[in-house]
């Protein structure tokens, strides 16, 4: 049983015109998430390897249906961005961006209560749950089957290295929650 992430879910990935959204939402779409648009307001309306771009989480939500958001911006852009999926309604926010001052963190953790938006996250790898979806960096290739084991770790490293000494086992959801002093769910 996979948790926050499924085979339904749709995600959008804000700053999928940046060399790492780009790269990390290539490696998602070959693990079989599906990947529904990406997000930056200077590039709306192009897209990457088909992937619409859309100027803002509310129009990219409208116009495909997402529920979950991948977040590839710079630190200085993360608490916007976060602010913004959550002022759009999205459900499950998954902050990868690493070296977010923890001010910015707090911030937008607390302006989340109550809103609906589950954060993942900040400076995570994300979470996978095999053969289904995969939000963020880690590679789908260390978990490579579906089982019954969930994983939650504080340290991308030590996920991976939990992730491939399981992996006879299978999982059913591995989550990365992120290594910063503040961190979402």
């Amino acid at each position: 049983m996979a948790i926050f992430l499924t085979a339904d879910s749709k995600v959008i990935v804000q700053g999928i015109t940046g060399s790492e959204g780009t790269k990390h939402t290539r490696r998602m779409v070959a693990s079989g998430t599906n990947v529904v648009g990406g997000v930056n307001p200077k590039k709306a309306g192009t897209d990457v390897d088909g992937i619409p771009v859309f100027a803002t989480v509310a129009e990219a939500m409208e116009k495909t249906g997402a529920d979950v958001s991948v977040v590839f911006v710079p630190p200085a852009f993360a608490k916007a961005a976060v602010v913004e999926a959550i002022d759009a309604g999205i459900g499950l926010a998954v902050v990868i961006t690493e070296g977010i001052p923890v001010q910015d963190s707090a911030w937008f953790w607390t302006y989340s209560r109550g809103k609906g938006t589950r954060i993942i996250g900040p400076n995570c790898p994300g979470l996978i749950s095999p053969g289904a979806s995969n939000a963020g960096i880690i590679p789908a290739t260390i978990a490579p089957t579906p089982g019954r084991i969930g994983l939650v770790s504080k340290s991308g490293t030590l996920t991976y290295q939990m992730m491939y000494e399981l992996r006879e086992f299978g999982f059913s959801t591995a989550i990365g929650i992120g290594g910063d002093p503040v961190i979402g769910t």
